[in-house]
């Protein structure tokens, strides 16, 4: 009962500064842009200023005072909200995983900026085939994905698609959730052998975020078995040398950020070790 309460609670806070900037919108900011543009284009503008700049950065404020405390079974959105479940991992040189990745048939995504995401859009309106399009910036670490990589498939916004971060881990040891360094903040982590903490969805369809209305991807729920799909992949290619798998948590249903969405996971990362020399 307890715990049920404190999630309203948490719900209620997201939602109460959510209806105070639609109020001030409807009252302030759609008015001023009424008087002087087409309606449609006020309705617009009054959208992307909500949905993407004001609620927005109420959230991350929010989240800068009072930042998650959870363990990391999944990464984050840059507002804070619970995202991908953290499903695999991958050891090797940054060489090493963009090749092995690219020769199981994965494309490496652009980066998530300027001229790509235009590029992005145009082909979603168009219909124009870009298997490099950019991936939203999810975090881990306290930093957005290191690499990204995708397949695309039949369906506007459907495409396989893992983000990867890299760490480090103690190498004289077991690897487990202890030995594994989580708490690695560093924006550039080096070494021969990196271990490449993924997480690895589906995308089937576009919807609206639930908490500013955004526009974001919608992910097939089951998770475990985009995670299973990488494994094959690579190990099909004769590509990994070594499996494991090790227990992050106990499985569980997670409310996705889209609109109705959600996910689960057996709480389990496999765990990778490519081949040293190129195959």
């Amino acid at each position: 009962m307890i715990h049920y309460t404190n999630r309203l609670a948490k719900r209620f806070a997201i939602l109460l500064p959510g209806i105070v900037i639609a109020y001030l919108s409807v009252r302030d900011v759609f008015p001023y842009f009424d008087r002087r543009l087409p309606l449609a284009l006020a309705i617009f503008i009054t959208y992307v200023l909500g949905a993407y700049v004001f609620v927005p950065a109420l959230i991350r404020g929010y989240r800068i005072l009072r930042p998650a405390d959870h363990l990391p079974l999944y990464c984050v959105t840059p507002d804070g909200f619970a995202s991908d479940p953290m499903n695999i991992g991958i050891i090797g040189t940054r060489r090493q995983l963009v090749q092995a990745m690219e020769k199981a048939g994965w494309y490496m995504a652009d980066p998530h900026h300027g001229k790509y995401l235009i590029r992005h859009a145009l082909s979603f309106v168009f219909g124009w085939d870009y298997p490099n399009a950019p991936v939203s910036n999810l975090y881990l670490f306290g930093r957005k994905q290191d690499l990204a990589f995708e397949i695309p498939i039949s369906g506007a916004g459907n495409r396989h698609h893992i983000r990867f971060w890299a760490t480090t881990y103690e190498e004289n040891k077991k690897i487990t959730v202890r030995t594994i360094h989580w708490h690695h903040r560093s924006s550039r982590v080096r070494g021969d052998n990196l271990l490449w903490v993924g997480a690895a969805s589906l995308d089937v369809g576009i919807a609206p975020i639930r908490h500013n209305m955004q526009l974001t991807h919608m992910i097939h729920p089951d998770t475990d078995k985009e995670r299973e799909l990488v494994v094959e992949q690579l190990q099909a290619q004769h590509l990994v040398r070594r499996t494991t798998s090790i227990k992050l948590g106990k499985p569980y249903r997670l409310m996705n950020r889209a609109l109705r969405g959600y996910l689960h996971s057996d709480g389990m990362m496999t765990m990778l070790w490519l081949h040293t020399k190129k195959s």
